[in-house]
């Protein structure tokens, strides 16, 4: 499988579940990217790999004039349809974060909140991201820590998922300052913050149930496996999120970095 193949089949992947529910669980996140992007009425702002459009929303609600792109056209029909229940104008477009469809030097600044991470190329997402930020623009870039927490999530599920095309990076490089800088310091003049976003719930059972109906890579893996394997999964990641057990129930820290550049 190449590397057309494997983002055809993510686009769909991703769009298996109603994803909107899950933003609420990793807020924190969303919340810091767009504080620092710091968007300003009337200025033109793209959310790379937008989802549902959690953050471009919130970057709506600034006054912005905001573009949300995203690879799975299933989130892009509930990005707009929840923009348009709130009343937000939001332009939403299927798109690939590796050959983003605008002009350069396109917008003002660019945002992306483990979204982007996810696209296989890491070298042409990189590009692109610096191609569409008009020079002094302005770059936010929200990514899970390579080191523990959403990463450990994917080691559980890793031994039951098929292996990915040679070549294809892993979305949790980007969680290394060394790594960023490596892809964009050329582009962008950066600097970094860190932030956690934890996981919560009353047990293991209620974070497996969130995934595996909502989470387009968990639910469509464990729909792919035979019962007896697909419960052994389960098995596993309610014991993983059981070892985060607190007085209060489950708190799994999930650390995040925010790259903030400035486009040379």
């Amino acid at each position: 499988m190449g590397f057309e193949e494997f983002k055809k089949r993510q686009s769909v992947v991703w769009g298996t579940g109603p994803y909107e529910r899950l933003p609420e669980h990793y807020q924190p996140l969303l919340d810091h990217v767009a504080r620092a992007l710091e968007a300003a009425p009337g200025e033109r702002v793209l959310d790379v790999g937008t989802g549902t459009g959690a953050l471009a929303t919130l970057l709506a609600r600034t006054g912005a004039e905001v573009t949300g792109v995203d690879l799975a056209p299933a989130l892009i029909e509930t990005a707009r349809r929840l923009a348009a229940d709130e009343g937000l104008d939001i332009g939403y477009d299927v798109g690939d974060a590796e050959r983003l469809p605008y002009e350069d030097a396109s917008f003002d600044g660019v945002a992306s909140s483990v979204g982007s991470i996810f696209a296989p190329d890491h070298a042409a997402v990189a590009r692109e991201l610096a191609r569409v930020c008009r020079p002094g623009g302005r770059l936010a870039l929200g990514v899970w820590s390579d080191e523990r927490g959403v990463v450990d999530m994917f080691n559980v599920m890793r031994p039951f998922m098929p292996p990915t095309p040679p070549g294809v990076g892993s979305p949790f490089q980007w969680g290394s300052r060394e790594y960023v800088e490596q892809r964009l310091g050329g582009d962008f003049e950066l600097r970094f913050e860190d932030g956690d976003a934890p996981q919560t719930a009353e047990s293991g059972e209620e974070v497996w149930e969130l995934f595996s109906t909502v989470y387009g890579p968990t639910r469509t893996l464990a729909e792919s496996l035979e019962p007896d394997r697909r419960e052994e999964l389960r098995r596993a990641f309610v014991e993983f999120y059981e070892g985060y057990r607190t007085a209060d129930g489950v708190r799994q820290p999930r650390p995040y970095l925010v790259a903030i550049g400035i486009r040379r």
